[in-house]
């Protein structure tokens, strides 16, 4: 062995020469050091030669606690040689890593196991180099051995835990997974790919790097993922739906913690994940069984009354009305009786579906037992709708229905209650409709009935209302009354409106009043319109005949028959088939007409004045505040509303909105009509603030074509 020191280090010239001392004394002394020094450390310094047995020439006291054997025992083999104690299967390993590393000069490592002289196999580490004479020739090694049994055992059982961890990483049913805080797969076992639907882990992580977007059905549930990790360190049994690799889905359930390092940084997510589809619809089914009758598939009564008080709390907060309908079939039991239960059974299905085909998808139809189902309609907009679904269900269900090739026709019996005038309560709703059920089968089946009897009588009216309409127009009951326009500056009649009536054999004369908005709500509007331009028109052609003069007439058209129907095209149509030239047309729209759908509004309007008619706003300054859009439309006539008219006299403010409409309307070119006038005062103060025509009951009301004929002969008599 060589120990080589420092004799000519530096030294600090501020020491004293007691340092300098002491330094002398240890280099006397070397040797006694060196001895000192390998006696202290675990393991044996040594000194061989390379022949066959690596014969010791020197092994420092390290050697028994290393060997078992003493110094004299080792040193020129003595007892044993290193070669012998060395275990059989590792020595020519050993010997030609040492060669190896000889021939290039290099220092070796090498580990191996020894037998020592208690039997015990231990594993060392031996590190040396070459001892070289001046012609280069290799004469010994010099080296340092250690026991490393304690590592290699650790190493031993942690490569077995991570073979058993391996294993079981593999071999488990259930997924195991790391991902990165991102949304990327790190590492995945094969039964997570198995799960997802891929080939291998390997085509799961090359495959999936945008968790959020790809794997989950919801897109929010990889953030609530990382919420609940952030609020709680990990996630247990959080369950969701996820995208397979063939498209379809599944539901899993994760078990998840947070890895992070020393300083808390998060470094990924790992857990494991499970397939629970078939838990998972196992679990919908008992609920669906649950909740809804085996029979229809309509919920039963328990669903029932959960989506009645949900529908009672939207309407609390929306002030809205719910209406429940209890329906009866009329003739249901004499056909179970008769039949059998499987004729019954079929007709309650084809009920059940009728029932359904008569309501929105967001209306309930339930079947609480028996033959009587609940409909549960929320958000109703308004007693005539409501009236148009009950007549659909009782027209419906009375259809024939063929089962077993027999037809059997039934009829039902309705009972409705409204929330919240019948009840603020699910169990006070469904106890009134019943009632009213039963009233409806005193009545004589096939019909319905209000547990509150004013809206019986009202609605009862107005669908009696809406059917006359209807014959009305096959009868030929609608006429036509028309009110002048007067100039105020000639005071010369400009045209007439036309304003249709209602002359019901039944009712009498009906003011459109009553009967227009029940036409608006229905599609009876639309064909009323029609009627109204055609007729109009025709009338506009004869009253030229009999007078030889013509006058425009004006005929207002409805929202609905604005925006549904092919107007352009209609009014094209009916002009070449009347012969009206296009001028003496004036089609009037409501300034409500205009809330929604504006581009489309002026589209409209072009097309119709590229046909050559008139166009007027009707009631101007009640519906949409439409004054920065007036430049947009291509119209002629501005109408004012009668409303600031009738009140000029009593409100200052109506004055002020008078003359503001009047001077808007002569900026903009527009021909100002004044409607409802029936005082002179009224007369005289729109004739002040600058306002074009009157319309109004101070010239004419309303009269009928013969007298309107007759007013412009005389006009022209007097001519």
């Amino acid at each position: 062995m060589r120990l080589r020191v420092a004799l000519n280090s530096p030294v600090d010239q501020s020491n004293t020469s007691g340092a300098n001392a002491f330094i002398q004394n240890w280099l006397n002394n070397r040797e006694h050091v060196l001895d000192s020094l390998l006696s202290n450390l675990d393991g044996m310094a040594y000194c061989c030669l390379c022949d066959e047995h690596w014969t010791m020439l020197f092994v420092s006291d390290g050697c028994y606690d290393l060997t078992g054997y003493k110094v004299e025992e080792l040193l020129n083999n003595d007892k044993v040689s290193f070669q012998e104690i060395t275990l059989e299967e590792d020595r020519q390993g050993v010997r030609d890593l040492v060669e190896i590393a000889m021939e290039s000069r290099q220092r070796f490592e090498v580990e191996y196991r020894i037998l020592n002289a208690s039997g015990e196999i231990r594993w060392v580490m031996e590190r040396g180099t070459g001892i070289f004479n001046e012609s280069g020739k290799l004469e010994a090694l010099e080296g340092f051995i250690q026991d490393i049994t304690i590592n290699k055992r650790f190493e031993h059982d942690l490569k077995q835990a991570e073979q058993r961890y391996r294993s079981i990483f593999e071999n488990t049913v259930e997924g195991i997974f790391q991902t990165s805080p991102d949304g990327r797969y790190l590492s995945a076992n094969p039964a997570l790919a198995k799960i997802y639907g891929f080939e291998s882990p390997e085509d799961l992580i090359a495959s999936l790097n945008d968790i959020e977007h790809q794997l989950y059905v919801k897109s929010t549930s990889r953030h609530e993922f990382a919420e609940l990790m952030q609020q709680q360190k990990r996630v247990t049994n959080f369950e969701s739906e996820i995208y397979r690799a063939d498209g379809s889905t599944i539901w899993i359930s994760e078990n998840a913690r947070a890895v992070r390092d020393e300083k808390g940084k998060l470094l990924y997510y790992e857990g494991t994940v499970e397939d629970i589809t078939e838990r998972k619809n196992y679990n919908e089914l008992i609920e669906y069984q649950a909740t809804h009758d085996d029979l229809s598939g309509l919920p039963n009564r328990v669903l029932l009354k959960d989506r009645l008080q949900q529908a009672i709390n939207h309407a609390e907060r929306t002030s809205s009305q719910v209406a429940v309908v209890f329906v009866d079939l009329d003739q249901f039991k004499n056909v179970n009786d008769s039949m059998g239960h499987h004729v019954g059974d079929k007709l309650l299905i084809s009920m059940a579906q009728r029932l359904e085909s008569c309501v929105r998808e967001s209306d309930t139809v339930a079947r609480p037992g028996g033959d009587e189902f609940v409909l549960v309609l929320s958000d109703m907009s308004g007693l005539e709708a409501l009236g148009q679904t009950l007549q659909r269900i009782l027209t419906k269900t009375a259809e024939p229905c063929i089962i077993d090739d027999r037809e059997f026709v039934i009829t039902c019996s309705l009972g409705i209650s409204i929330y919240p005038e019948d009840g603020n309560d699910s169990e006070t709703l469904l106890r009134n409709a019943d009632t009213a059920m039963y009233k409806a089968k005193e009545a004589g089946k096939n019909n319905f009935q209000f547990f509150t009897q004013e809206l019986n009588s009202a609605l009862i009216e107005r669908l009696e209302l809406e059917y006359s309409m209807r014959q009305a127009l096959i009868h030929d009951e609608f006429i036509l009354h028309y009110q002048p326009k007067v100039s105020f500056l000639t005071q010369k009649l400009t045209g007439f409106e036309a304003l249709i009536r209602w002359n019901s054999p039944t009712h009498g004369l009906i003011p459109p009043t009553k009967f227009i908005p029940i036409a608006e709500e229905s599609s009876l509007i639309e064909s009323i319109g029609s009627w109204v331009m055609q007729t109009a028109c025709k009338q506009a052609v004869d009253l030229y005949k009999q007078t030889g003069i013509r006058l425009p007439v004006s005929i207002n058209v409805s929202p609905r028959q604005f925006y549904e129907r092919q107007l352009v095209s209609e009014v094209e149509a009916v002009l070449a088939k009347t012969g009206l030239p296009p001028e003496y047309l004036e089609i009037e729209i409501t300034e409500g007409t205009l809330i929604e759908q504006t581009s489309k509004f002026i589209d409209i309007l072009k097309n119709l004045k590229s046909l050559g008619v008139k166009l007027a706003i009707d009631d101007f300054g009640t519906g949409y505040s439409s004054m920065g859009y007036l430049k947009h439309f291509p119209i002629d006539n501005l109408k004012i509303d009668r409303s600031f008219v009738w009140e000029l006299e009593q409100d200052s403010a109506n004055q002020a909105i008078l003359k503001a409409i009047v001077s808007l309307g002569q900026n903009l070119g527009l021909n100002v009509i004044a409607e409802g006038v029936e005082t002179e005062l009224q007369r005289d103060f729109l004739i002040s603030i600058g306002c074009n025509e009157m319309q109004g009951y101070l010239y004419s009301k309303p009269i009928p074509f013969n007298q309107i004929v007759a007013h412009v002969n005389s006009i022209h008599a007097l001519v």
